[in-house]
């Protein structure tokens, strides 16, 4: 699913690392993964203020969100 997403949206995949970190040391946790990624980049200090991100998560069965985030 995450190489659909880097396809589809043209991201480098770079762009997920931190989504594939978190596949590899925590496993799928379905939609709730985004919290730990979240959690990792807001502990990173990477994103500045105006920055925009997209957090995108999907959940057992066909389950989606998705939410535009402004730091």
């Amino acid at each position: 699913m995450l190489e659909a997403f880097e396809e589809a949206l043209e991201l480098p995949r770079e762009a997920l690392r931190r989504t594939w970190d978190s596949l590899q040391e925590v496993g799928n946790l379905s939609s709730a993964s985004v919290l730990f990624v979240l959690r990792d980049l807001l502990d990173s200090g990477e994103a500045r203020p105006g920055d925009l991100g997209l957090l995108i998560a999907m959940g057992p069965g066909f389950c989606s969100e998705l939410v535009l985030l402004r730091w």
